[in-house]
């Protein structure tokens, strides 16, 4: 594994987990994620991309203000405007998520 990629962190979820199936059926749940910047304090958000039964429990048992442990991978996004600028951004492919039911 590139561990230049490898993203571990703490957060909170800023919204609801939105669970979506693909055409294949396939399960999908992106989530937002707050973390603190401590050098600079700010709020720091991520998009986490969860696949496959951990998509499902996701949806099932957290929600928004939930603290959670992401341990994934960055990947870097681009998509055209529709007035032809690139934009750019990150999301963070989980391979784990971690959360406490207490």
């Amino acid at each position: 594994m590139d561990i230049t990629n490898k993203e571990l962190f703490l957060g909170r979820l800023g919204k609801e987990p939105e669970l979506r199936y693909t055409t294949k059926q396939a399960p999908v749940c992106h989530l937002s994620v707050a973390t603190t910047d401590e050098e600079n304090q700010k709020t720091v958000w991520h998009k986490v991309v969860v696949w496959g039964k951990q998509a499902e429990l996701c949806s099932q048992y957290l929600t928004k203000g939930k603290q959670v442990f992401v341990q994934g991978r960055k990947l870097l996004k681009e998509f055209p405007t529709p007035e032809g600028e690139l934009k750019k951004y990150e999301e963070i492919y989980a391979t784990l998520i971690g959360f406490s039911n207490i």
